[in-house]
């Protein structure tokens, strides 16, 4: 590739970058892309539907409270054929006699006592609705989350490309220098296809990262749940929280991290079904009630029709004396439910503190790597500087500035990832103790 024609293409991806930057003049705050995602997000909404169920479900009537009223209907026909001898001897014959009864009315059925069972139920209800509260929750943190992470990571990435822009213009500085001394016999052409090679190199690593910058827009629209090929821009500071101090998360972890309420949610609810299977060891007592209104027509007996109605009432109980064993079974499974669950919340603890520890020290390496980095670019740049004069004037070859150049790009990308690295681990430790927000 010539010179002329390598200038032609680096100046087509500058003016495309630009045109780009253009036609993404809207930015998208991170303010705007948390509320659109509390709106829009299918996972939010697929959580509240789900939350409002488990509410919707905590009803004295669904424990069990309340009798059962229902409207009841009997129809019955018949045709039959009657031979009837009577005492006296006489044979009557009866052919194709219709029969037929009806009788219709409410009925009431109520559970008044089942062994404490509808008040467990009741709890449980409620201990359900509160998972479901908790679950909604969590995934509204885990998608602030996500967004947060997302519009940072878009950050970083667009602050690379700023980086590699620099490099394509400087590594373009360097080719028209060793074009300029090769054509007055100062350079060889080695000089002039290596730097050639440098910047093809630069360019090529400029459009990797664009392309990432582009992967990482789609996944912000998908988590916007909005039209996929949007563009938009986004600001240009990641600000990091140096304020985290491990005892204070590990203490609101313990009040707030969903998976750990969950665990002593479902703690609650194996509890309560030990009392739901130990209702069964008491009576069963339930009151019943109708009335009843009935019409039947008998031909063929002794009275042709007959028309009732009244009202009935009655009580009935039963009591579990036998079954098989089965009611010690299912409390000892029920025990051992409660057992599990303890020994599941005690594991979901010690698994969210060695969470919180594994990115507390990733905050803190990230923190101090980010004060080392700053300083570093900065030396970086001031030797990068000093070297391009040095390679004006012939003093330097052109693989030391290419490396002086290599050492500030290094620079800013472990700045970048420093920076990047803390603000990651800031938001998952906010997102442990349920406390994410946007500031």
């Amino acid at each position: 590739m010539t010179i002329k024609k390598l200038g032609c293409l680096v100046f087509c991806l500058i003016a495309f970058t630009a045109g780009v930057k253009a036609q993404t003049d809207t930015v998208l705050s991170l303010k705007d892309a948390v509320e659109i995602a509390l709106k829009n997000n299918y996972h939010i909404l697929l959580s509240k539907n789900n939350s409002t169920v488990a509410q919707n479900n905590v009803t004295i009537g669904n424990a069990g409270f309340l009798p059962q009223v229902n409207g009841d209907l009997t129809a019955t026909r018949s045709i039959q054929n009657t031979k009837q001898t009577r005492s006296d001897g006489s044979v009557n014959n009866i052919s194709g006699a219709k029969n037929s009864s009806t009788s219709y009315g409410p009925s009431l059925n109520w559970t008044i006592f089942n062994g404490f069972g509808m008040f467990a139920n009741y709890d449980e209800l409620k201990q359900l609705n509160k998972l479901g509260e908790l679950q909604t929750r969590d995934t509204i943190q885990n998608t602030l989350a996500s967004v947060i992470s997302t519009y940072y990571n878009l950050i970083n990435l667009n602050e690379g490309l700023k980086a590699l822009q620099g490099a394509i213009a400087i590594s373009r500085i360097q080719l028209r220098y060793a074009s300029d001394k090769f054509q007055v016999g100062r350079a060889s052409k080695l000089d002039v296809l290596n730097a050639q090679v440098n910047l093809n190199t630069d360019t090529a690593n400029y459009l990797n990262q664009v392309q990432q910058f582009k992967s990482a827009k789609i996944q912000m629209n998908q988590l916007l749940v909005r039209n996929l090929q949007t563009d938009f821009a986004v600001g240009d500071t990641i600000i990091v929280d140096d304020k985290l101090v491990l005892g204070e998360i590990l203490s609101k972890a313990e009040n707030q991290n969903p998976a750990i309420l969950s665990a002593q949610i479902n703690k609650r609810i194996s509890e309560i079904n030990l009392k739901q299977v130990k209702a069964g060891r008491y009576p069963q007592v339930a009151l019943n009630s109708g009335y009843t209104i009935g019409h039947s027509q008998t031909p063929a007996g002794f009275t042709l029709s007959q028309n009732t109605r009244g009202f009935n009432y009655g009580l009935t109980a039963s009591i579990n004396i036998f079954n098989g064993f089965n009611q010690n079974r299912l409390e000892r499974n029920a025990k051992i439910g409660i057992d599990n669950a303890n020994i599941n919340f005690k594991q979901v603890t010690l698994d969210v503190q060695a969470q919180i520890s594994n990115l507390y020290v990733s905050y803190l390496s990230g923190l101090d790597l980010m004060k080392l980095g700053q300083s570093n670019v900065e030396v970086a740049k001031r030797n990068l500087d000093i070297s391009l004069e040095k390679y004006k004037l012939g003093n330097i070859t052109p693989l030391e500035i290419r490396e002086a150049q290599r050492n500030y790009l290094d620079a800013q990308s472990k700045f970048f990832t420093a920076q990047y690295q803390s603000k990651s681990a800031e938001i998952m430790l906010k997102e442990i103790t349920g406390s994410i927000n946007i500031q």
